[in-house]
């Protein structure tokens, strides 16, 4: 090459660099120094050039923030990946599912890597969004960033829901049907919902190319949609900043750089989390039963683990409180959460108070123990329709039931207000941790704990 090319080569890469960088200077006989320029700015799309240093600490926010987004990369990448050798049609769905064993190099490892990334990402978002909670930092001016967290994790388990049914073997797709068949309880539109997202009366090959297209293009487009937006307020809003109990917030808090500081730590994790997300991939395959057959049941048929608290519902309730009036109010109420807060007494302190942390610890033990002895109650004991006969089955196993859920979580909150004397953030917290220790245990309860014809049973 002359140096005239040289030259220019030179000049459009400095051209080029510095666009990036917003035409900042550079040396241009500084290679290493334009790069790393380059880089610098990038990494500040992200974060804001400088940090409060206590706000990084690794036991306040367990970097689940960034684990979300680390998943969501591994998600993107072994999932175009496993786009070349996959047909959405019944007829080789399956086969190619087989086809990454046998005939495709880390094919097995590929979809391994994919599935669990997955499943992990549902947990890390979730908790991401118990963490912002439990340290109030979801308060203003935070809170529409708060509303945006919720929607992410909607997006992310209905992205995990289209993506159960691509291998078409006996799980997914009695998985599917089971969960699609939720829909069906939603008033007025209910069965029209569910015939378009199946693309006919039942999981076809139309429903398999509707998934398809959903788990491909349009759900990973809303979630990096709103994801941009999250990123954006994230960095707009400030990142709270952890405090002692009793101790008072102040805005005179040493502040560090991004670079190296937050960078450095945050690609330490990433590789750690790398490290054990590919050797749980490498030990444990994702699962792979029979090819589906429309004509054969298993027993129990069973819906996907994210969706088996609402299955256990359905089992308790009529219908359209388990799948539509309870998720919704639940979803509801759990996005307007930072609009009920009203202080920032408790922003950057893990769960408010030292009373708070007792009255959390409350809410998990009346969660667990209350949850688990309603089921055992009502799988031996308690049986509505039969007991109450002259009554609709909406209202006795509707109206009934959800009307003593309610009196119950009244009295639960009159007791934390009044003998407890907690402050409303306090028993608000309380309150959450209850119903979701509650909703976890029924989680739990369906996937383990269901046996033939979903009776009670123990898993071994």
């Amino acid at each position: 090459m002359s140096d005239n090319q040289e030259a220019n080569s030179g000049g459009l890469f400095k051209r080029f660099a510095e666009s990036m960088n917003r035409g900042a200077p550079m040396n241009p006989s500084d290679d290493r120094g334009r790069m790393k320029q380059v880089m610098d700015n990038l990494v500040l799309h992200l974060h804001p050039a400088k940090v409060a240093k206590p706000s990084i600490k690794f036991t306040y926010t367990w970097g689940l923030g960034g684990l979300a987004l680390l998943l969501l990369v591994i998600l993107v990448i072994t999932g175009v990946m496993l786009m070349f050798v996959y047909t959405p049609d019944p007829e080789h769905a399956y086969q190619d599912m087989l086809n990454l064993k046998t005939d495709v190099w880390f094919g097995q490892f590929m979809r391994n890597l994919h599935h669990w990334s997955g499943n992990a990402l549902v947990v890390v978002t979730l908790l991401h969004l118990l963490r912002v909670m439990y340290t109030g930092a979801l308060s203003r001016p935070r809170e529409f960033n708060w509303i945006l967290g919720v929607s992410l994790l909607v997006l992310v388990v209905v992205a995990n829901f289209t993506g159960y049914l691509l291998p078409w073997d006996q799980l997914a797709y009695w998985a599917v049907t089971v969960g699609v068949s939720l829909l069906q309880y939603v008033p007025l539109v209910g069965d029209e919902l569910a015939y378009f997202i199946l693309g006919g009366p039942e999981v076809g090959a139309a429903t398999l190319t509707n998934f398809y297209g959903l788990h491909l293009a349009i759900v990973p487009l809303l979630i990096m949609g709103i994801l941009s937006f999250h990123l954006f307020r994230a960095r707009k809003d400030g990142f709270s900043i952890p405090r002692k109990i009793g101790e008072a917030q102040s805005e005179r808090v040493e502040r560090i750089t991004t670079i190296p500081h937050l960078v450095s730590r945050e690609f330490i994790f990433a590789l750690a989390a790398t490290a054990v997300l590919v050797v749980w991939a490498i030990l444990i395959d994702a699962p792979l039963e029979e090819a589906a057959d429309p004509n054969h049941s298993p027993n129990p048929a069973k819906a996907a683990w994210y969706f088996m608290g609402i299955q256990e519902l359905l089992l308790h309730f009529h219908p359209i409180f388990a799948a539509i009036i309870m998720p919704a109010v639940g979803l509801t109420m759990l996005a307007l959460l930072p609009y009920m807060e009203h202080t920032k007494d408790g922003e950057g302190v893990w769960f408010h108070s030292k009373h708070g942390r007792r009255l959390a610890v409350l809410g998990l033990i009346t969660g667990f123990v209350g949850t688990t002895l309603l089921v055992i109650a009502d799988e031996y004991y308690i049986n509505l329709p039969e007991q109450l006969p002259s009554l609709p089955t909406i209202i006795s196993n509707g109206w009934v039931p959800f009307a003593w859920t309610m009196a119950g979580l009244w009295l639960y909150w009159e007791l934390l207000r009044g003998p407890l004397k907690a402050a409303i953030s306090e028993a608000r917290q309380s309150m959450f941790t209850l119903i979701l220790t509650g909703f976890v245990v029924l989680t739990i309860i369906g996937v383990f704990f269901r046996g033939e014809g979903m009776a009670l049973d123990w898993p071994w």
